[in-house]
């Protein structure tokens, strides 16, 4: 009787065992089949965006709906950013990689190339937005690749990245994301107005614009500024500018009595300081967030807030 007492408690202890394996197995989503493991690796990120300006716009468009990676952190130049060897993986593992294009992510282009010839989507947001000539590049077939200091070109580019979301993104609720997608280019149209009557108040004859480097084209384009010239040349912050370069810059000062310039938050205010000597007048020297956003908390953290901090800058310093 003891012996046939045990083998049944041995039996019954074989049966919870097995309902607990059924159970962990339901609980890892496996069923008909033989279990070798729970543990899983994650999965990467279904979109990889290049830039944090791009990347807060997808973000914005995008939600919850999709997994989003930012390759380029806050305050990084978006020439020369690198990304380590878990992101390379990540734009190889993407449904779609998001990239500014037109020759602005110069330090991992050769990685987006790479995924893209694997069959990963590329979508080169500033091909499809109406680019302008590269400074002194016209006719040479580049092109400009600051298109998002221009709004209503950034709406363009909404419009843009919701489609080519909603075409890569398997599973994606193609309605959640077209509704805010339409919010969030209302946004932008209301950042265009507010620029438009911030700018109004500039006089015609002070709508002169030096930058570190040329990066202003398309808001100069979209509001009547000038761009006299940049500190830079070039449209890359990876030139340098020779002793003839600034010669020429300085001459350009005083011939405009600029009185204003405009640099970069993430580079050293120090070759402004420095022609603003040289052409021996009195300049307000301003950072603006122009190529990337800002650590959270700043005001450049997003888009708009980066938008809406430089046209108060410009209009404050030029008015």
């Amino acid at each position: 009787m003891k012996a046939a007492n045990t083998r049944t408690r041995s039996a019954l202890g074989r049966v919870g065992l097995v309902r607990r394996f059924v159970v962990l197995l339901a609980a890892c989503g496996i069923t008909g089949t033989l279990l070798t493991g729970c543990a899983s690796t994650p999965a990467g990120p279904e979109i990889v965006v290049t830039t944090n300006i791009l990347g807060d716009v997808v973000h914005e468009i995008v939600g919850e709906e999709a997994s989003v990676e930012v390759l380029m952190q806050p305050n990084a130049d978006p020439h020369s950013f690198g990304i380590s060897a878990q992101q390379t993986n990540a734009l190889r593992s993407a449904s779609l990689i998001v990239s500014n294009g037109l020759g602005l992510e110069e330090g991992l282009q050769h990685h987006v190339d790479a995924a893209a010839n694997a069959g990963i989507a590329v979508l080169a947001v500033g091909e499809h937005v109406d680019p302008l000539p590269a400074p002194g590049g016209e006719g040479s077939g580049q092109w400009d690749p600051h298109f998002w200091t221009d709004p209503s070109r950034m709406r363009a580019a909404v419009d843009v990245i919701e489609h080519a979301v909603i075409e890569q993104v398997p599973g994606i609720n193609a309605d959640r994301v077209h509704q805010r997608a339409v919010a969030y280019a209302a946004k932008i149209q209301t950042l265009e107005n507010e620029m438009s009557a911030s700018f109004a108040e500039i006089p015609a004859e002070r709508r002169k614009l030096i930058t570190n480097h040329h990066v202003f084209a398309y808001l100069a384009e979209a509001y009547d500024f000038t761009v006299v010239g940049a500190i830079i040349p070039g449209g890359t912050t990876l030139s340098s500018p020779s002793a003839s370069d600034l010669a020429e810059l300085v001459s350009a000062m005083q011939e405009n009595e600029i009185n204003a310039l405009f640099i970069d938050s993430s580079h050293p205010a120090r070759l402004a300081e420095v022609l603003a000597a040289e052409a021996g007048v009195q300049v307000d020297i301003r950072e603006l967030y122009s190529e990337s956003l800002g650590v959270p908390g700043s005001d450049g953290d997003t888009y708009l807030h980066m938008m809406r901090f430089n046209s108060a800058e410009i209009a404050d310093a030029l008015t």
